[in-house]
């Protein structure tokens, strides 16, 4: 007999970046998704609306992304259970190994995982990718060095990346 899987439940905070809307089932994250998300689900999809003020791993999560827009954060500590293909969780779980402030680009991912050829796999993992910020899909750039495409916009990318941008790699952009 196997377990069911809990029922998604969501709650929207405020941030830097618009609007979130943050997601759990059970006692992980599912998902953390932008206003404007590129294939963001139904919010019935979603589940019910709950206080994320007194769901512990909802303010749990509030708590910890308001530190990461402040500057004091730069690894998130959450039970994840995004729901997604193997070769996508993988993918997944390796964009939570790029260091904070640092970025790499779709095919040297793909190389990780077996191969240029997987490029393109990758991209397309990358972009559905449901914990946006805290798997930072944010840190991956095109080829070139380029930003491309983000579920939550270029301009959030680019918001993030200059958040988590060092103080001296800003100072040398200024000269």
């Amino acid at each position: 007999m196997t377990g069911s899987i809990p029922s998604p439940r969501q709650a929207v905070m405020d941030s830097p970046v618009g609007e979130l809307t943050l997601v759990a089932r059970g006692e992980a994250l599912a998902a953390v998704y932008f206003d404007g998300h590129i294939r963001r689900p139904s919010a019935a999809e979603c589940g019910p609306v709950v206080d994320g003020t007194r769901d512990p791993l909802l303010a749990r999560t509030r708590a910890q992304l308001n530190e990461y827009f402040a500057g004091e954060r730069t690894a998130f500590d959450l039970p994840l259970d995004p729901v997604g293909e193997e070769f996508a969780v993988r993918v997944w779980m390796l964009l939570r190994e790029i260091p904070y402030g640092s970025t790499t680009r779709y095919g040297a991912l793909a190389e990780h995982l077996g191969g240029r050829s997987y490029a393109q796999a990758v991209g397309g993992a990358v972009g559905r990718n449901p914990l946006s910020i805290i798997v930072p899909c944010h840190r991956v750039l095109g080829s070139d060095g380029t930003l491309t495409g983000f579920a939550g916009g270029t301009t959030r990318k680019a918001f993030l990346l200059e958040l988590e941008e060092s103080d001296s790699a800003r100072a040398s952009r200024l000269f």
